[in-house]
């Protein structure tokens, strides 16, 4: 089992802030790699009314997110899937929202150049897509902490 992030929460103020760079529209699928607590995939839903996916590994977070999003009555907008985001069809995405360490984004890269159509955006929180240029880079404050957010659009991403 390949564990590629931390199991960092993020601030819901800097959750936000990722999807709002992200352009998320309500035409858009929104897949948050690494989905932990599903708090990407139920904001999305929430706040933007779109479909949303949420990867995680670990089968005790998809518990949790499934029973956070039932509890929520939104079934029919978020689903969360146990898997390994490095083998994860993501065709399907029109935002990708991830919070891993710049290796593990490397590691990711090829799945992300496989799978996105153009003008698809990846939102990364913290840490660059080594070899891609980000199209904005965000910084947001959360309690004492500063984030940055890479955002990055398929095609115009080199």
């Amino acid at each position: 089992m390949e564990n590629l992030g931390p199991d960092v929460p993020t601030p819901q103020s800097v959750v936000e802030r990722m999807l709002e760079a992200g352009r998320v529209r309500p035409t858009d699928t929104v897949y948050d790699l690494g989905s932990g607590d599903g708090r990407i995939v139920i904001a999305a839903a929430q706040i933007y009314g779109v479909k949303a996916v949420g990867v995680e590994l670990r089968p005790d977070f998809c518990e949790k997110a499934r029973e956070r999003v039932k509890s929520l009555g939104l079934d029919d907008k978020v689903s969360i899937v146990e898997g390994n985001v490095l083998h994860v069809d993501l065709s399907a995405a029109d935002v990708v929202t991830m919070y891993f360490p710049t290796s593990s984004n490397e590691l990711l890269r090829p799945n992300l150049e496989h799978w996105l159509k153009p003008g698809a955006r990846v939102v990364s929180n913290q840490f660059p897509v080594k070899g891609w240029k980000a199209a904005q880079v965000v910084r947001v404050k959360a309690g004492t902490m500063e984030h940055t957010i890479y955002v990055y659009e398929v095609g115009k991403n080199k």
